[in-house]
């Protein structure tokens, strides 16, 4: 990037984040830039000399910026009122993006908690491109402020130069362009051309234009020319004879069995290198052999055919597009050189480039052009006289679309050489004078059949029209109608979204269906564990959504993985929103209120289909808030049928799942289903654990959305024993000398309530409980939380969760105590700093009749459930050996 020697400290970038799935900002992919300001945050464009006109000057597409405006020439009316650096960076990078090749429009600017410090959004197509552009529009901002030089064009360059080497090439670009215009999914898997189009068991693979049905083996034969016109020529498609040679002499014994003139080629090279044509003389066709011996495995000759080059796309049983070149010449002027006119009468046709995008390939001076000029007794350097022609390729680019002028038979011919090497997708070279006529009529043949064939002559021809060639290659994968995509589900809110996600999971697997889900428990993919640990994140979706067996899949969505890469799919069937309550995690990346937190869980109901559905609570009112934002259908759930929301709901004939006398019910207008009864609930605890029940009926409209019918459902309740195996550390309850004890992952002002809630319902009248608080809590969350167990519990054991690690040790037990000193019910507060130890103490002091909590680590379950099975197995083995 170009030096303005500016100060460091203004405008500085503090980090980038990129969403790259649905999130806060936008549906689709963004980068978020966290930029200080620095001493700019007090210096509005309209308080600088010159700098509107110096940025206009610099950019003057910058003119077709709506900006809030909402009319042409917002952006600079902004501009000249007066706007501050964060929101014109915006603006900058994305017009260097769109200048680079790759036109954006979104973006936003939005001040943080912290003065000064701003979140710049921007839409991009390709991640890298538009971190160079950030960067860029930094260095162009501050010049401009600065009155300092600025090369743009030299720096857009930079970025096209960028833009070519990480974006999909245009074959590729092509054929996901027509995936997401059908509405199937793709995701680019490599630095290179591997995409996935599609999720799970409905995903295909491409490679520029290869599929995942290109098989290996037509591969190797189409690599094979002398083994390819062997088949066609039992096939009865016209090739030209030929034969295979070993040296320059047998190459010109070859030429006389045949007949001159011929041509000679490597056996199996590609994109035509190493190819020389219209070869008469013996020097000529040794000449030719010893330049064509490193571009393959073996050489061949075959006779030479008349006419004009012509590149046929076959997809499938179809041909789909056909190109024509033509012979490129120059004509001399007595004073230049070849190479300088093939500079000015050629090279300067702006369709001629280096890039992807160009039409037209810039002529070069390789091997075959050289031997062509030779033949005519010339080279790069010679000066032919005035208007004398001079041939430079034979058949210049393929340029011309002769889509519509094959010939039936024609077309035919090429369609079955496809089915006879074996290819799904096939470039197959035929030589004709007349594209029109029959081949057989006149001494027309094909030449090559050729894997992964370059698309860019169908897309943009020089001379017709471009052909929907990407869109005939994924109508060969997906059928009409198919669109690649599983049923999903996601699952989000402040608390039971584990719970609700492996519910999900249960009941479609008791349906048949093998299922991929991610959770903060890990990944599995039917019965089979994928990966332990926190994976409710974007990242774990996607790896659900890579796996070739999936049918249907469910994912938990949690807030931190929003925020930093947004969802990891880009649509979904059914979202599920557990609550909101108070929320959790306040404090953090600009979200400090349950008002925030609405934003960040409302991402799935964004993206629901219209033919999906929303499963929202019903008494939560920023969960219920979000039913306006969904596509899809509505399905409420509550405790309480006659909630005012889901009652209202209920009313205009839509669909709901609530407790009515003690059963699960699910209802579509006046139509009721009971499904299973509260009490026989293994998951809560028949029926103590309210909030497990909340999760049931969430799981079950989850499920009902997906089509699973009532049977379906009932089963699958029947079956979810919700206990340490099907749903570790959530209210699980185990026996221990007596005592309930009760394991749980509550970490959050609204789950300890919950929790209380439902201990309300245990007979047990002295209460313990191990408790901590986890990372990214703030310090009144802390001490609420204190204040609650206070009034909660007899005995409290504090000790210090060791995910917190943003915290000094002892700070997390001093914030809890100062909440515990307000009192109420406790009477013994235990401060024991390590957690293993803090179980092992509360499980010691157990008496029979009393009622013990053991709160789960923030960073996992597992070892809080490991620990509490084998200190209860331990008691038995002891009891029993007395």
């Amino acid at each position: 990037m170009q030096d303005c020697s500016v100060t460091n400290n203004l405008l500085v970038i503090r980090r980038i984040r990129t969403l790259r799935g649905p999130n806060i900002w936008s549906r689709k992919p963004v980068l978020e830039a966290w930029v200080d300001l620095g001493s700019l945050k007090d210096t509005p464009s309209d308080s600088v000399p010159g700098f509107t006109d110096r940025l206009m000057a610099w950019l003057p597409s910058l003119m077709e910026h709506r900006c809030s405006i909402g009319e042409r020439g917002g952006f600079l009316q902004r501009l000249r009122t007066g706007t501050y650096p964060a929101h014109i960076l915006e603006h900058i990078t994305l017009e260097l993006q769109s200048l680079a090749g790759t036109p954006v429009g979104f973006g936003k600017a939005r001040e943080t908690s912290e003065e000064g410090v701003y979140r710049v959004v921007v839409r991009y197509r390709e991640e890298q491109v538009a971190r160079a552009a950030l960067y860029t529009a930094r260095e162009l901002v501050l010049a401009a402020m600065q009155d300092k030089p600025f090369d743009v064009r030299a720096e857009v360059a930079k970025l096209r130069d960028v833009v070519e080497s990480v974006c999909l090439g245009p074959s590729t670009s092509a054929i996901v362009a027509a995936a997401e215009a059908r509405g199937i999914p793709t995701r680019r898997l490599n630095a290179g051309s591997l995409v996935q189009l599609g999720y799970g068991v409905k995903q295909h693979r491409i490679w520029t234009a290869e599929t995942d049905g290109t098989s290996a083996i037509a591969e190797s034969i189409a690599q094979d020319k002398e083994l390819t016109k062997q088949l066609l020529r039992a096939a009865g498609v016209p090739v030209p004879e030929g034969q295979v040679v070993q040296n320059a002499a047998e190459a010109w014994d070859a030429a006389g069995d045949i007949g001159v003139p011929v041509v000679v080629k490597p056996r199996d090279a590609n994109h035509g290198r190493g190819v020389f044509t219209n070869l008469f003389t013996r020097e000529q066709v040794e000449t030719a052999f010893e330049k064509a011996v490193p571009e393959g495995s073996g050489v061949m000759v075959e006779r030479f055919a008349p006419g004009s080059e012509h590149r046929l796309l076959v997809v499938g049983d179809k041909l789909v597009a056909a190109a024509r070149g033509d012979a490129a010449f120059v004509t001399g002027d007595g004073r230049s050189t070849v190479r300088q006119l093939v500079e000015a009468q050629l090279n300067s046709d702006p369709r001629r480039g280096e890039s992807h995008s160009s039409p037209l390939a810039r002529i070069e001076f390789d091997s075959p052009t050289r031997l062509l000029l030779e033949n005519q007794g010339c080279g790069p350097d010679s000066v032919p006289p005035e208007g004398a022609t001079v041939l430079i390729q034979r058949n210049g680019n393929l340029r011309i679309d002769v889509t519509d002028e094959v010939h039936p038979s024609t077309a035919a011919h090429v369609v079955l050489a496809a089915r006879m090497v074996g290819l799904d997708i096939a470039g197959v070279d035929v030589v004709a004078q007349d594209i029109s006529r029959p081949l057989e009529e006149q001494g027309g043949v094909i030449v090559e059949v050729n894997a992964s064939p370059g698309l860019h002559a169908h897309l943009m021809p020089g001379v017709g029209k471009p052909r929907p060639v990407g869109e005939a290659i994924i109508a060969s994968l997906f059928p009409e109608g198919e669109n690649g995509r599983i049923p999903i589900a996601c699952v989000t809110g402040t608390n039971g979204k584990t719970t609700v996600t492996r519910l999900v999971a249960h009941l479609l697997r008791s349906s048949g269906r093998r299922v991929g889900m991610s959770c903060s428990d890990g990944i599995w993919v039917g019965a089979r564990l994928i990966e332990r640990g926190d994976c409710g994140g974007p990242r774990s979706a996607r790896k659900v959504l890579l796996h070739p067996e999936v049918e249907a899949a469910v994912l938990e969505a949690g807030r931190g993985g929003i925020l930093r890469e947004g969802l990891g799919f880009d649509k979904c069937d059914v979202a599920v929103v557990t609550n909101i309550g108070e929320a959790d995690h306040l404090g953090r990346n600009s979200v400090q209120t349950p008002d925030d937190m609405y934003t960040v869980k409302r991402c799935p109901v964004d993206v629901v289909l219209p033919t999906g559905a929303s499963v929202l609570k019903a008494d939560d009112p920023l969960v219920a808030d979000m039913a306006k934002l969904s596509e899809g259908a509505v399905i409420f759930f509550a405790l309480d049928p006659e909630q005012p929301v889901l009652a209202a709901h209920r009313e205009q004939g839509k669909r709901a799942a609530y407790v009515r006398d003690g059963w699960l019910t699910l209802a579509e207008g006046s139509q009721e289903t009971r499904l299973a009864p509260v009490a026989e609930l293994p998951m809560a605890a028949g029926g103590r654990a309210p909030f497990q029940v909340e999760n049931a009926l969430a799981a079950v409209a989850a499920g009902w959305a997906l089509g699973l019918d009532a049977e379906a459902l009932r089963t699958g309740l029947a079956t979810f024993r919700g206990d340490t195996t099907d749903a570790p550390g959530r209210f699980n309850v185990l026996e221990h000398r007596g005592a309930t004890v009760v394991v749980d992952d509550c970490h959050n002002t609204s789950a300890l309530s919950a929790l209380v809630d439902a201990l309300g319902n245990f007979p047990q009248k002295h209460r313990t409980i191990v408790y901590s608080a986890g990372a990214a809590r703030r310090d009144e969350d802390i001490v609420l939380q204190g204040e609650r167990l206070a009034r909660a519990f007899d005995r409290v054991i504090v000790y210090e969760d060791g995910s917190a690690d943003d915290r000094a040790q002892g700070e997390l037990t001093a914030l809890l105590r100062q909440g515990l000193s307000a009192g109420g019910r406790v009477t013994d507060i235990i401060e024991i700093l390590e957690h293993r130890l803090a179980v092992e103490t509360a499980m010691r002091l157990a008496r029979a009749g009393e009622l013990v909590v053991l709160q789960t680590e923030d960073r996992g379950t597992e070892p809080t459930v490991e620990l509490a099975r084998a200190l209860i197995r331990a008691a038995e083995g002891q009891s029993r050996a007395v």
